[in-house]
């Protein structure tokens, strides 16, 4: 056997075996990356002024929240209570027919004195004595300075068009001829409705008795003005209770587009316990921190929102 060919070292042109490589150079080991430099701690005047700023934030969605959607539940749950009081007394005969219960005693704002239905809007709603914030958030009102509905002479009925269910939204799709059915301690009366009347416009030339029903005019919650709808009395006349309240007297709290200020204190009650909540949490975000302090207060604020928002709306205009 023959020996494998050895392989000849490589050579340049003149003969002579290469150079040896230079070695490379050795590099400087990599400095480690800087740690980023932690935040300074919030001063207690940021901490403050954060809070203060999710607060009103807090507030503000109390308010939408409660408008737009708290008020409807709380109207259904307040007109099923009054339809179960109103049913007992018409039962029972003790329905109010004036101003004051059987036993002459003064009504207070809320009670229920009727009952009403309209059902071309699907209309049925259980109607309170008063016209004040608070007393049209349970349902459509009676004003204290008119008789009840079926009485002798006009009765004018306030209802809100777009919050705590927006009895009275759709009053100005009523077309003349429609009916109105309002039951009271007196029985049941029935109305035609005999137009749509806005500010400026004249009242309808009625002889007999007449229903008024009022509501307000332009966008949801944007309230421009006022607009009524006239019905006539087709039943019946029934005699018109006593009445002590007059328009004299009557409360400008109970008037088309007015603020309740009767509960302001309710309102500053509320904002004390929503600001003794917050400092509480600024407090106890820079002792336990974060998750601590939202498991804790998030529910608490939360409840002080609702609390101040639901006091906030009786100041804005009853009819909204």
């Amino acid at each position: 056997m023959t020996a494998p060919a050895r392989r000849l070292p490589a050579v340049v042109e003149n003969g002579a075996p290469p150079a040896p490589r230079a070695p490379r150079p050795l590099k400087p080991p990599r400095r480690p990356p800087r740690a980023a430099a932690a935040p300074p701690p919030p001063t207690p005047r940021q901490l403050l002024l954060r809070s203060s700023l999710a607060l009103l934030a807090v507030v503000l969605f109390g308010v939408l929240a409660d408008l737009i959607v708290l008020s409807q539940l709380q109207h259904t749950i307040a007109q099923q209570e009054l339809r179960a009081t109103l049913a007992e007394e018409l039962a029972a005969g003790t329905a109010p027919v004036s101003e004051g219960t059987v036993d002459n005693v003064l009504l207070s704002d809320g009670d229920p004195v009727a009952r009403i239905e309209i059902p071309a809007i699907g209309v049925n709603e259980i109607v309170v004595e008063g016209t004040s914030s608070g007393a049209l958030a349970k349902g459509p009102g009676h004003r204290r300075d008119t008789v009840l509905p079926g009485q002798a002479g006009v009765s004018v009925l306030m209802g809100r068009a777009a919050a705590y269910g927006g009895p009275f939204g759709r009053i100005q799709e009523l077309p003349p001829g429609e009916a109105i059915s309002v039951i009271t301690g007196q029985g049941e009366q029935l109305y035609r409705v005999l137009g749509v009347r806005y500010a400026g416009e004249s009242t309808p030339a009625v002889s007999g008795t007449r229903l008024v029903l009022e509501t307000a005019r332009g966008p949801a919650y944007m309230p421009t003005g006022v607009v009524r709808v006239d019905a006539e009395l087709v039943s019946p006349a029934q005699p018109a209770g006593a009445r002590l309240t007059t328009n004299a007297t009557l409360s400008p709290q109970d008037r088309e587009l007015a603020s309740d200020t009767s509960t302001v204190w309710g309102l500053v009650f509320a904002l004390q316990f929503l600001i003794a909540a917050e400092l509480a949490a600024v407090y106890s975000l820079r002792r336990f921190g974060w998750a601590k302090t939202w498991v804790v207060f998030a529910p608490v604020l939360l409840l002080g929102g609702l609390l101040v928002a639901d006091q906030a709306i009786r100041l804005l205009p009853n009819l909204i």
